[in-house]
């Protein structure tokens, strides 16, 4: 069986005729179910969270997040989203509800919203490393403004915070900080085991996605071979996702997902309902 587990409705808005094209590209690629999980700053309740915690000031990450956040975000309410969601659960499309969070420094405000919602599953992900979002490709250049070093003891610290809050059952994209090929010339590995020891220990999956692949300069799957390896020995789970923003995308390149878990050793993928986990096989 084969599961698109991360992908956003985003850019379009909460109609059928949006987002009928996410379940025909999926039923062309043989997906059998498909999960969204729309990002947090699309919906009202986080929008303070974001202000809180983002870099706004006169530097140049300032200016761009200012901007950033003004534009197609904080449009639904995450009432607007479930209402969305059951219809289209009603009329037997085969969806889940999911949501991807960012990894913001107050936890204990995260839990208080999503206490409220019968998710099927949430991700979190590292989208910020001090107030800085590094993957804005319009303002890659921060990027050499800071030690390679530092950021992947950042990243670390940022996914065992996630970990450590309880609160996930996935981690997004792990390692996408090679996306714009920012590739270390040293050894990394003990962060890595650092990493794959805090998700071992929460309890979580982790996202094998092929986002990276299509849409960044590295062009490869997340999580690039040395995670990988070390997450099947620590036997972390996994889900396989596109992160798809557009209908087209839904499904894309899952086909070489599995082949990718398989070469390491997975033999299937988790699938989600209110909160429970269920091991499929590919």
């Amino acid at each position: 069986m084969k599961f698109d587990y991360h992908m956003h409705f985003e850019y379009g808005s909460y109609d059928l005729d949006w987002v009928r094209g996410f379940f025909d590209s999926a039923k062309t690629r043989g997906i059998d179910e498909i999960g969204i999980s729309e990002h947090s700053h699309g919906f009202i309740e986080f929008k303070e969270l974001y202000y809180d915690e983002l870099i706004l000031d006169d530097s140049i990450v300032g200016q761009y997040q200012q901007k950033w956040l003004k534009k197609n975000k904080f449009k639904y309410s995450l009432d607007d989203y479930f209402s969305f969601m059951n219809s289209l659960k009603e009329k037997g499309y085969p969806v889940k509800t999911g949501i991807e969070i960012c990894n913001f420094k107050n936890q204990a405000k995260i839990k208080e919203i999503i206490n409220n919602y019968d998710f099927d599953y949430i991700i979190g992900s590292v989208h910020f490393l001090k107030g800085w979002g590094y993957d804005f490709s319009d303002i890659k250049q921060v990027w050499q403004e800071h030690s390679l070093a530092d950021i992947y003891h950042w990243y670390a610290q940022e996914i065992e915070n996630l970990c450590e809050s309880g609160l996930y059952d996935v981690l997004g994209h792990p390692f996408n900080i090679r996306l714009f090929k920012n590739l270390p010339d040293f050894s990394v590995d003990s962060v890595l085991v650092r990493v794959a020891k805090a998700l071992k220990k929460a309890n979580m999956a982790i996202d094998i996605n092929t986002g990276t692949l299509y849409r960044y300069p590295i062009a490869e799957i997340s999580p690039y071979p040395d995670f990988l390896k070390i997450a099947r020995e620590y036997d972390l789970p996994i889900i396989t996702s596109s992160d798809a923003h557009q209908p087209e995308d839904c499904g894309r390149y899952i086909d070489k997902a599995v082949e990718y878990a398989k070469e390491y050793g997975y033999e299937g993928s988790l699938t989600f309902t209110h909160r429970r986990a269920e091991f499929k096989k590919f």
